[in-house]
C-alpha cells in the first residue's frame, strides 16, 4: 500500500536523524531547532513507536509489483531497528532495572545508535528513489 510506503519513508528518515543528531553539540543553523524537538524523551518514545511498527505492517504490506515480505526487507528492518534502538533509550531511561540481556540489546543497539541512524535514514533514501528495486 502506498500508504506505508510514505510512512515507511518518513518514519526512517525521521528516526535516522533523531539517532544520528542526538549527541551532536548546537551549530547555530536551523536545524538546532529540530535536533532539540528529537531530543525529548516523549518524541523519542513516540517516535518509536511508531517507527517499529510501521517498520512491521511494511513486511506484510507491499507495494504493488513487489515480491511479498522479502521486496521491502530492508526498509522495514532498518524502521523496526531505528524504533526498537529508540524504545529501549527510553526504557534504560526511564527504568532502574536491568539485566543480562538488557545489557546485550543496550551494547547492540544504543551503543551503536548512529549507525543504526545512518542505516535507517540510508534505507529511507534509497528506498524513496528506488521503490520497485527488489530488497529495497
Amino acid at each position: 500500500m502506498v500508504q506505508f510506503y510514505l510512512l515507511s519513508v518518513l518514519m526512517n528518515i525521521v528516526a535516522g536523524y533523531a539517532l544520528v543528531s542526538y549527541n551532536t553539540e548546537p551549530m547555530g543553523t536551523k536545524f538546532d531547532g529540530v535536533r532539540e524537538f528529537l531530543r525529548d524523551s516523549t518524541i523519542r518514545l513516540v517516535l518509536g513507536i511508531l517507527c517499529t511498527t510501521v517498520g512491521f505492517f511494511k513486511l506484510l504490506t507491499v507495494m504493488r509489483g513487489d515480491i511479498p515480505v522479502i521486496g521491502d526487507f530492508v526498509p522495514s528492518v532498518a524502521g523496526m531497528a531505528a524504533g526498537f534502538t529508540m524504545l529501549l533509550e527510553f526504557y534504560k531511561a526511564n527504568s532502574k532495572v536491568t539485566t543480562q540481556t538488557l545489557e546485550k540489546l543496550d551494547a547492540i543497539f544504543v551503543a551503536n545508535s548512529r549507525i543504526v541512524g545512518i542505516v535507517a535514514m540510508s534505507s529511507g533514501f534509497v528506498h524513496f528513489l528506488f521503490a520497485n528495486v527488489l530488497f529495497l
